[in-house]
């Protein structure tokens, strides 16, 4: 039988230190669950290193500053909605509503895959210059992607940046809609096909 003094005795292992990228994925996870919790107000890094029981050299060593850790929240964000749409539309047919479908279903999908803590980071992104480029550059990829795959459906053979905008704002708007439960999914995907249905439709001016 081992004793209490051979026990105290006994070297502890040393706690294993976690890759650069193991460590990046822990915080991201972090912070989604800080903002998830507790609002996006309270996602700062001195509270991210203190939820991930970390040192704060170490969060500052992969986020210097709160806006590049929204920005990186936003940007998986994006990333994971930008293959959620491509998978989707490589099994769709190469059909107006079928394109119109991907596009709703995959915006709301999204969003509500993420929960409530994406309408905070999108708000947070909007009270800085700089964050709020960084949303603006990736609106305007998705929304490139859109014209091209819609273009060829458009009476003009193209899709004015105009209904695009007007697209965008009505996806973020339905879609954080659903999230608050104001609107089911299906009411949310429904009403934004039927815009992007008009949308193309729409004769250019």
């Amino acid at each position: 039988m081992t004793s209490s003094t051979e026990m105290l005795e006994q070297p502890v292992p040393p706690r294993r230190r976690l890759l650069r990228e193991d460590r990046r994925r822990q915080l991201v996870d972090v912070a989604w669950q800080i903002i998830r919790e507790e609002g996006t107000e309270a996602l700062t890094l001195p509270r991210l290193a203190e939820q991930a029981k970390v040192a704060k050299p170490v969060v500052y060593d992969h986020f210097a500053t709160r806006p590049a850790l929204l920005a990186a929240l936003y940007q998986e964000f994006d990333t994971h909605q930008t293959a959620l749409m491509d998978a989707a539309f490589q099994a769709s047919e190469p059909t107006l509503p079928s394109r119109a479908m991907v596009i709703a279903s995959s915006y709301v999908d999204c969003v509500l895959e993420q929960g409530r803590e994406i309408p905070g980071v999108i708000s947070a992104l909007a009270g800085s210059p700089e964050l709020a480029k960084v949303k603006r550059d990736y609106e305007a990829i998705f929304m490139e992607k859109c014209r091209s795959l819609l273009a060829p459906f458009a009476p003009a053979g193209t899709v004015a940046s105009s209904g695009l905008w007007a697209m965008l704002g009505a996806a973020e708007a339905l879609s954080f809609a659903a999230a608050n439960g104001d609107l089911t999914p299906e009411q949310a995907k429904h009403e934004l096909f039927e815009t992007i249905l008009a949308m193309v439709a729409r004769p250019p001016r």
